[in-house]
């Protein structure tokens, strides 16, 4: 069976400039190309979009993540292309991958099989260097607040009260915490830092988030880097840096569009993890794709409880999207998985079919988005395994549809693709929020502990329960959370399958993100610089004489 890289290959791709008139009526001058079968849509030729109406927004979201993965990237590209073999004009949205992920365990983030976003080396690996912009966008910030301290520091800037780390692209454990400015006076003042993964930046929240380049640079000056002994917050603007990090995002800001291994128009833009961030492709290219094409489908990462949270009360609530429905992905295998070991067929699936029913109760009840069920199916399922889930759907009274676009493309999602249509057809858009905006920050973490992970309260640690007065007494108590924490359990402990309830959300830090509009809470063991596993994905990636790229998946 071939490799979903020999797959990519294999594929014909069109080039995207005629691609990109004759499908979305996008005129040649409008795009700038990078290649054949890359180009970014201008921000002018955006603002000039405003006036049309809008398409409807499908979410695809997955039940809680396991080591296989579920195919929600996968899903959202099949059903984009089920959508035009219907005869419907669809447009899909997705994330950037990460470098981390690629060389790392997970692999890339193009789909896979026959459902894809071409090229996808390029996409996997640099695209269009949007990622590379954000990181030195936010080095460039971290480098000029040493500066500022190391030449006078008239801004009083508490070297203890720093707050603003550096980033790199890629998992590395070790730079999660160390010292920087060692080696005498002519190299600064000695402190303690620490990397994040770039996508955990803030740099890369905001550029998600941003409507225009005037907002890039109001958030990008809004950053809270840091504080003076008084704790008087100091930011970006401040340090003058905002409109050279905004200069350097210019073109990033900008959407990337490319294609599906069928020809669908795909914006892949932004890169946020949704268990350390927000978790969602750029609002800026869902708010575009929406005015493009009648149906757009978008993911959000990891499973419900944290990609689709935070997708309705982070980029809806800012955005003021309102998508028409859900759907939620799901595989015989990663059912069983939150079954438990010990239990084989029917029985394991049985045993694990409640971290289903407590996603598509949380997206229908707590999100308030009308669900449909994607088996993402396999060759191995049977038939009394798909029966029973088909069961355990109908008795949460929502559809249930089997999917094979892994093997088939659009093809084999056509019947999802109608069920799609029919959410679609039948009701205006709507979503809920987990919690309001006048709440408290303590409140709104409750709220989603234990409404969405059903967790019997929460635990703020000391430095948090402090940083939790300073921010409520500070004025930032109207900003959503973003929660931080294992994408494998609806608890913190990542081995708590299923559907754990009774119990506690730990939470040990809180970070302000003034410029992106959120504060993230830190629960748990997450961090936010990921290590590389003991066979990293990069031992197996190569290329040939000729070019060719080989192992990465």
């Amino acid at each position: 069976m071939p490799s979903d890289i020999e797959i990519a290959q294999a594929a014909t791709l069109r080039k995207i400039l005629p691609l990109a008139h004759e499908r979305l009526g996008l005129p040649e001058d409008s795009l700038v190309p990078y290649g054949h079968y890359k180009a970014k849509l201008s921000l002018a030729h955006i603002a000039g979009l405003q006036d049309r109406p809008d398409g409807h927004l499908v979410l695809v979201t997955a039940i809680t993540p396991t080591p296989p993965g579920e195919g929600k990237t996968t899903t959202t590209v099949g059903l984009g292309d089920a959508l035009g073999q219907i005869g419907k004009h669809a447009m899909v949205c997705l994330r950037e991958p990460s470098l981390g992920p690629c060389f790392g365990m997970k692999g890339g983030a193009a789909g896979g099989g026959h459902a894809q976003v071409v090229p996808m080396e390029d996409i996997n690996l640099h695209f269009t260097g949007d990622f590379h912009a954000i990181g030195l966008a936010h080095n460039l910030l971290s480098a000029l607040i040493d500066n500022h301290v190391h030449h006078g520091n008239a801004l009083g800037l508490d070297v203890r009260r720093i707050t603003w780390r550096r980033v790199v692209d890629m998992n590395d454990r070790a730079l999660r915490q160390i010292t920087v400015a060692l080696g005498g006076p002519g190299n600064g003042y000695p402190r303690e830092d620490g990397y994040d993964i770039v996508v955990a930046s803030e740099v890369m929240a905001i550029l998600c988030l941003a409507t225009s380049l005037a907002d890039l640079k109001r958030r990008l000056g809004n950053i809270v880097v840091g504080y003076t002994a008084a704790k008087q917050p100091v930011r970006a603007r401040d340090l003058k840096a905002d409109g050279a990090m905004a200069a350097l995002l210019k073109d990033a800001l900008a959407p990337n569009l490319v294609q599906t291994m069928e020809g669908t128009p795909a914006f892949v833009h932004g890169g946020p993890f949704a268990n350390i961030a927000h978790g969602c492709n750029s609002l800026i290219a869902t708010r575009t794709a929406l005015k493009l094409a009648d149906y757009v489908v978008t993911e959000a990462g990891f499973g419900a409880d944290l990609g689709a949270e935070k997708f309705i009360d982070i980029k809806c609530r800012k955005g003021g999207l309102k998508p028409a429905c859900a759907v939620l992905v799901a595989t015989v295998r990663a059912i069983k998985h939150h079954g438990g070991s010990g239990l084989e067929g029917v029985a394991a699936l049985e045993a694990g079919m409640a971290n289903l029913r407590r996603h598509v109760e949380n997206v229908q009840q707590h999100l308030g988005l009308p669900t449909v069920v994607a088996i993402n199916q396999f060759t191995q399922d049977t038939p009394q395994e798909l029966a029973a889930i088909a069961q355990a759907c109908a008795d949460l009274g929502v559809r249930c549809v089997l999917a094979n676009h892994w093997a088939h493309g659009g093809a084999g999602a056509t019947e999802l693709a109608h069920a799609v249509v029919q959410l679609c057809e039948a009701a205006p858009p709507r979503r809920a929020e987990v919690y309001a905006d006048e709440l408290t920050l303590d409140q709104k973490i409750e709220a989603v502990a234990r409404k969405i992970y059903r967790a019997d309260g929460v635990r703020f640690e000391p430095k948090a329960r402090q940083q939790l007065a300073e921010l409520q007494a500070q004025g930032w108590g109207g900003l959503p959370v973003c929660i931080a924490k294992t994408q494998y359990s609806f608890s913190t402990d990542p081995g708590r399958l299923g559907a754990p309830e009774g119990h506690v959300l730990p939470v040990r830090e809180l970070r302000l993100n003034a410029g992106a509009e959120f504060v993230t809470a830190i629960c748990g063991d997450i961090m936010t610089m990921p290590g590389l596993p003991k066979a990293p994905a990069a031992e197996r990636i190569s290329v040939d004489d000729a070019g060719r790229i080989s192992g990465l998946f």
